[in-house]
């Protein structure tokens, strides 16, 4: 067979991973495995690269992706599909790997409904991909932010100041929450819950009446944005509140063991289900293990944060 492999939209550590266990996966089973350099922009304009055991060698502890990435909304206009489709009928293709967050998982459906075999593989570090309980790069990201929120905690500590943390999740607070269970956080602002901002104030001013001297506010960019927290913070708290907005920090550097580790699984998994014909659907994590869902599912269905972790973290924090 002649299997190829793109990564699509926002890059998450361990895309790498992933591309690397699909070619390796692949050539062992004796296919032919080519990559598709900037996602579905490739599909349309590009020009596939054959892969090798050795082009993927050292790759595995590496962030971003090899192959490059793009966001290419024109791919959604039907005029503009119809040039992929003929790209991959020009190749060759017999079956193809889609590594990305939801948009990407879309784009791989519409491309499944029109009769190419394709498999999803779930990359986001926002973590909001239906039917899996985790996604590539969610790891290295929370991890990055506790790492990022420990070094501020010193000078926090030291000035005896409030910071607020922005972080990434655009529509899905789950990153923050996350993080900021793992960091101690005063509150979590997401945007799929109202902040009481009167019972955000009163934990600040309790925290620091038992005698802490710092305190840490996590933002998911969805909800707020940093600079305007603080400084509403500071006016009714008369404490100092400084801010810091994280960015593409979090997206950058060597991909957590984990998200190493469940990449290949994801990645092979999708070799095997293309040498035995079963497309159409994602391989995803549920109950401790991987776990296959139709891409219908997918690109229909929505996540929840775990809005009990956060009342937790709150808890904690007191």
């Amino acid at each position: 067979m002649n299997l190829a492999i793109l990564t699509s939209g926002g890059d998450a550590p361990g895309m790498n991973a992933a591309i690397r266990a699909f070619v390796r996966r692949g050539l062992a089973a004796g296919h032919n495995v080519w990559g598709i350099p900037r996602g579905f922009e490739g599909l349309v304009h590009g020009t596939p690269v054959p892969l090798t055991a050795a082009s993927v060698a050292n790759i595995l502890m590496t962030g971003g992706t090899m192959l490059r990435t793009s966001r290419f909304h024109a791919f959604y206009e039907p005029t503009v599909r119809v040039h992929a489709l003929e790209s991959i009928q020009r190749w060759h293709l017999d079956g193809l790997a889609v590594i990305g967050g939801n948009g990407s998982l879309s784009g791989a459906y519409t491309l499944s409904q029109e009769g190419l075999p394709v498999i999803g593989i779930p990359a986001s570090i926002d973590n909001d991909i239906a039917e899996t309980d985790y996604s590539i790069g969610f790891d290295t990201a929370m991890n990055n932010i506790v790492a990022s929120i420990d070094k501020i905690r010193d000078t926090a500590s030291a000035h005896e100041r409030i910071f607020v943390v922005e972080v990434m999740g655009n529509r899905c607070g789950t990153l923050a929450i996350a993080s900021g269970l793992a960091c101690g956080a005063e509150a979590i602002i997401i945007p799929e819950r109202p902040t009481d901002w009167d019972a955000v104030i009163s934990q600040l001013r309790a925290t620091y009446a038992r005698g802490k001297r710092h305190s840490f506010i996590i933002v998911a960019e969805g909800a707020g944005e940093a600079p305007s927290v603080a400084l509403d913070i500071e006016q009714r708290t008369g404490q100092e509140a400084k801010w810091v907005v994280l960015g593409h920090t979090q997206r950058g550097g060597p991909p957590s063991a984990l998200d190493r580790i469940r990449a290949a699984l994801f990645a092979a998994h999708a070799v095997d289900l293309l040498t035995s014909g079963n497309h159409g659907v994602l391989t995803g994590w549920k109950n401790g293990g991987v776990h296959v869902a139709g891409l219908a599912d997918v690109v229909k269905g929505r996540t929840e944060p775990p809005l009990p972790w956060q009342d937790l973290a709150e808890i904690l924090a007191r």
